[in-house]
């Protein structure tokens, strides 16, 4: 094999091709011995073996090379093995792997915290600490609007995602495959309408009016402004159909949110690191969190998040209430410094609006042709069609859609709360060779009998 193929990163070959049928031998092998030592409940969307990426492609164990359409879930915005973070990554290895922050400090862990103070959202005071994982992100940040404001109540939204915990599970919106036979669930959690433009009953153009009065007026009802620590919101619901919430919603939101004295939380998990052509996905409305979760796209594939919020917040948590044994490993820390670097250095929120001003034209025009389509939407580089039976808003289901993408070399993503919703989330460095042939494959795939 020569040199260009023997590791990953932006090197490899920027181009598809099957040499095998998908998955080929060599994955079904793995595959087999996979259901054999890993429990079914981890589930597999294309059971390929991977042994190199980068750039905009994965290279499985049997040769063939696949356009990247998922990024590991919205994880290697920056690309697999990208220079920066593998560099940074090799250095901090050899010196030290783990001390735990929370015995013996090192400056990388400060300087993750500093980075995320400046960027985001807000000119306030903030602070940050690092944990493991999305969801332990989202737990702590309900940990700390509940300390800060002596209040329990926590309201989220329909076809909200927050994680697998049970905290997080009690937060998220969908049953099966999350939450079904997990329960009972955590207390003080309540569900509230989501401005859902492509589904609300009296059109997009009422959307966000009437969903903001129907969810205060609901908090209002059910639950009491004065019990509400915290409410929390994705800027643009991920597992739920990548839905934009309608414009003006959010703001009205945190609106009702600063009245009343209650934390306005934004899970940013998938939507963060130039993501949607924004730093910050709440940044495109000039919404400012009083904390907000990030992890995903921060350290490039190295499991990191992290809790930044208001400093008269964070602060109000005694020593020793936040905290774990490995939040902000210093090689995951080093990691999430190179993906800055990477971010800023290579132009990536500016790349992402590319992405979806490729992107976006042709699958709306894809959708003027074939009626299976009923709505197409995102920004920057997180974008999805919603799936409906044409001439209707029923869901159609796009499992199979992806599996035929999945055969032709394409690794597509489902979503929804009605599993009918194709997501789309490339690293931010493919190129734009591989985005075309991406969506030429899925126009393919979109001809159903």
């Amino acid at each position: 094999m020569s040199t260009a193929t023997t590791h990953g990163g932006p090197q490899l070959p920027q181009e598809r091709r099957l040499v095998t049928e998908i998955p080929g031998p060599r994955s079904r092998e793995l595959f087999a011995r996979k259901q054999s030592a890993v429990p079914p409940g981890i589930g597999t969307t294309l059971p390929v073996f991977v042994t190199h990426a980068g750039g905009g492609v994965i290279v499985d164990a049997d040769g063939n090379s696949l356009i990247d359409f998922g990024s590991g879930i919205a994880v290697t915005n920056v690309g697999n093995a990208a220079p920066r973070v593998v560099e940074r990554v090799q250095k901090q290895v050899a010196d030290f792997t783990h001390t735990c922050f929370m015995v013996a400090p090192y400056e990388s862990y400060v300087a993750v915290c500093e980075k995320l103070n400046d960027l985001t959202p807000g000119d306030h005071e903030k602070r940050t600490f690092l944990v493991n994982s999305g969801a332990e992100a989202v737990e702590n940040a309900v940990k700390v609007a509940r300390h800060a404001t002596g209040r329990q109540a926590v309201v989220v939204f329909d076809h909200g995602y927050h994680g697998r915990t049970l905290l997080t599970m009690s937060l998220t919106a969908k049953s099966m495959p999350y939450k079904h036979g997990f329960g009972p669930f955590a207390p003080e959690v309540y569900r509230v309408p989501l401005a859902y433009p492509f589904r609300w009953p009296t059109g997009p153009e009422n959307c966000a009016e009437e969903a903001a009065a129907q969810a205060i007026d609901m908090i209002n009802k059910q639950v009491g402004a004065e019990n509400v620590a915290a409410v929390l919101i994705e800027p643009i619901a991920g597992e739920g159909g990548f839905i934009e919430p309608a414009r003006g919603f959010l703001p009205k939101i945190v609106e009702y949110c600063r009245a009343n004295g209650i934390v306005f939380i934004a899970d940013e998990v998938q939507t963060g690191f130039a993501r949607t052509g924004h730093l910050f996905a709440c940044e495109d409305e000039g919404v400012v969190p009083d904390i907000i979760c990030t992890a995903k796209g921060i350290a490039g594939g190295l499991p990191l998040a992290a809790v930044t919020g208001r400093a008269d917040l964070l602060d109000h948590v005694h020593t020793g209430g936040l905290g774990g044994t490995y939040g902000g490993n210093p090689l995951a820390c080093e990691a999430a410094l190179g993906v800055l670097e990477t971010i800023e250095e290579e132009k990536l929120v500016e790349r992402a609006r590319h992405i979806g001003e490729i992107m976006l034209p042709r699958l709306r025009a894809l959708q003027e042709r074939n009626p299976i389509i009923g709505d197409v939407r995102g920004r920057g580089a997180m974008i999805a069609i919603e799936l409906v039976v044409p001439g209707t808003k029923e869901p159609y289901p796009a499992g199979e859609i992806a599996r035929r993408c999945h055969e032709q070399g394409l690794l597509a993503l489902t979503a929804g709360t009605y599993g009918n919703v194709l997501r789309f989330l490339p690293p931010l460095v493919i190129p734009d060779h591989l985005l075309e042939e991406g969506l030429s494959i899925l126009e393919k795939a979109l001809n159903i009998d």
